[in-house]
């Protein structure tokens, strides 16, 4: 029997176990955290599928096309928009308790960008009450979980080039494991908590997996693309779902007026937001005139949020908000597939770059995203390990990680990672976020290089070896810088404005990167980037 590593335990991680398993291979699923704590949770809006004769799949696509503002691969686009009425009918097969319309159909909202109501939702919880169900579903399945180790690196075969399994610090016991395995596919979420305090992500969501991937030999696609969500609150960047846009929630200036078409697509309306703020002052969220009835059936989790975060109550009260990091748009390139350049590692969900949201992700494609290629994923990659069973060979990477942990503990603290970490938030939040150019973007650059030759005196003031998280959270620093000199080195490559990347020096289209992807790997440890079609 296959034996398939699936590393990480969110929405796409999930999906994939349950369609390996079902495809007939031995599944184990390692996270550094608990299933249900992932980053899946935080997607509200909904689910986008055509489901009824007042929309269309040619609409669907168009307006994901159109949303990627050209950089979207319309055959891929394609393949997940045909496929989005059968994933959400596998969920709903599975319990995922959809809200119902008035017949008892699942019940639809429009979101930013759309052209009609088709993301599908769970009030204003549906990638939690999606995550809880895949969940159950893994365990009547008896798929095997490992919990809290921390990913490290990819095992790679060299003279194959082929994926092996992993390597894991065990967070409880402080000790260095390895998972072999025929294939591998890496499910570890985005990198939008490289903002700190200007995120909406979790503090987990540092981008380890797609730095683990790029150290094994797998080339990055498009990292420059960072979504920022229109609607967080101000004080804390707990994002406010675009289903109380869709719901007909108005955004309101600093003078209390209208300023911009709450639906239009995500990068549009965070950067009028930007502008409007250093205008007026503030922007705020008004759904006062739904009412509350509608919204503590409808928009529940928004209210308590607000409530919680903020202290205003939504129903009476203006919620003040601001543009937060949110959505990673680039990560490991990926084949039809899902399989990255490295033989038999393969990615998906919001590490993998599908090239379906291209520069800016239309709201509601998240979680199908990571069902339709999921469900595909789990698939191809059972059908590869049945074909190529890994060598049993020696590996020196158990042996390497080993050493680079006593290494690490043996490193002085003289200068304070976490004190790094948050001026890193907050460069990258003012020059690196809605609005860039040139001239900030090298001062970024350079900054990161700067903490690159600094690591080794910002080790962990904990020397201890048992549930060391402060020695997990420098570690995770490290792939924050690692991404970061990708991300700040793509932004300063692409000469133009698209989607989430726009160049106040250079607002207009790039006839020459406009239809190209931006391409990273290394070589003999060289930092490369190519712009390609």
């Amino acid at each position: 029997m296959a034996k398939v590593l699936i590393i990480g335990s969110g929405g796409a991680g999930l999906v994939s176990a349950l369609s390996a398993h079902e495809a007939g291979a031995e599944v184990i699923v390692v996270s550094k955290t608990l299933p249900t704590r992932s980053q899946t949770s935080m997607a509200q809006g909904g689910m986008n599928a055509v489901l009824g004769d007042d929309d269309s799949i040619k609409a669907h696509i168009a307006d994901t096309f159109a949303s990627s503002v050209g950089l979207g691969d319309e055959a891929r686009i394609a393949f997940m928009c045909e496929n989005a009425p059968d994933a959400v009918r596998w969920c709903n097969t599975m319990g995922l308790p959809f809200s119902r319309d008035a017949s008892g159909e699942i019940a639809r909202r429009r979101l930013g960008g759309a052209s009609a109501a088709r993301a599908c939702y769970a009030q204003d919880y549906t990638g939690l009450k999606l995550l809880h169900t895949l969940y159950d579903q893994c365990l009547k399945a008896g798929i095997v979980f490992k919990n809290e180790r921390f990913l490290l690196n990819i095992i790679v075969d060299e003279e194959s080039n082929g994926a092996l399994g992993a390597t894991f610090l065990n967070i409880a016991t402080g000790e260095v494991e390895e998972v072999r395995a025929d294939a591998v596919i890496v499910a570890t979420g985005g990198y939008a908590a490289l903002y700190g305090k200007y995120s909406t992500n979790a503090v987990g969501s540092s981008g380890d997996g797609i730095a683990a991937a790029m150290r094994a030999g797998a080339r990055l696609a498009d990292l420059e693309f960072v979504q920022f969500h229109p609607t967080a609150l101000k004080n804390s960047s707990i994002l406010i779902s675009e289903s109380a846009r869709g719901a007909g929630g108005h955004l309101l200036n600093g003078n209390k007026e209208r300023f911009t078409n709450e639906l239009a697509p995500r990068d549009v309306v965070a950067r009028a937001i930007h502008d409007e703020i250093a205008s007026s002052g503030a922007v705020y969220l008004d759904i006062r005139h739904l009412g509350e009835e509608f919204i503590n059936h409808e928009l529940p989790q928004e209210r308590k949020l607000a409530q919680i975060y903020e202290g205003i109550d939504p129903v009476h009260e203006l919620i003040p908000i601001n543009p937060s990091a949110h959505y990673s748009m680039g990560g490991i390139e990926v084949d039809e597939m899902c399989m990255s350049s490295v033989k038999g590692l393969f990615a998906v969900g919001e590490c993998a770059n599908h090239k379906t949201h291209g520069a800016n992700r239309l709201g509601g494609n998240s979680l199908l995203e990571l069902v339709v290629f999921g469900r595909h994923c789990g698939k191809n990659v059972t059908g590869y390990a049945n074909k190529n069973s890994a060598p049993l060979i020696e590996n020196s990477q158990l042996v390497k990680d080993s050493d680079f942990i006593r290494e690490v503990m043996v490193f002085t603290n003289e200068i304070d990672f976490y004190q790094k970490q948050e001026i890193l938030a907050n460069v990258f939040y003012n020059n690196v976020g809605l609005v860039r150019e040139d001239m900030g973007l090298k001062a970024v650059l350079e900054e990161i290089q700067q903490m690159q030759k600094e690591l080794p005196l910002m080790g962990p003031r904990d020397k201890s070896k048992i549930c060391n998280t402060n020695l997990v959270e420098f570690i995770e620093f490290g792939n924050k810088i690692e991404l970061a000199e990708i991300i700040v080195t793509c932004a300063i490559s692409r000469v133009e404005s698209r989607g989430a990347h726009y160049r106040i020096d250079a607002p207009t289209r790039n006839d020459q990167t406009f239809g190209a992807h931006t391409i990273t790997w290394r070589e003999d440890g060289v930092l490369c980037t190519d712009f390609i079609v």
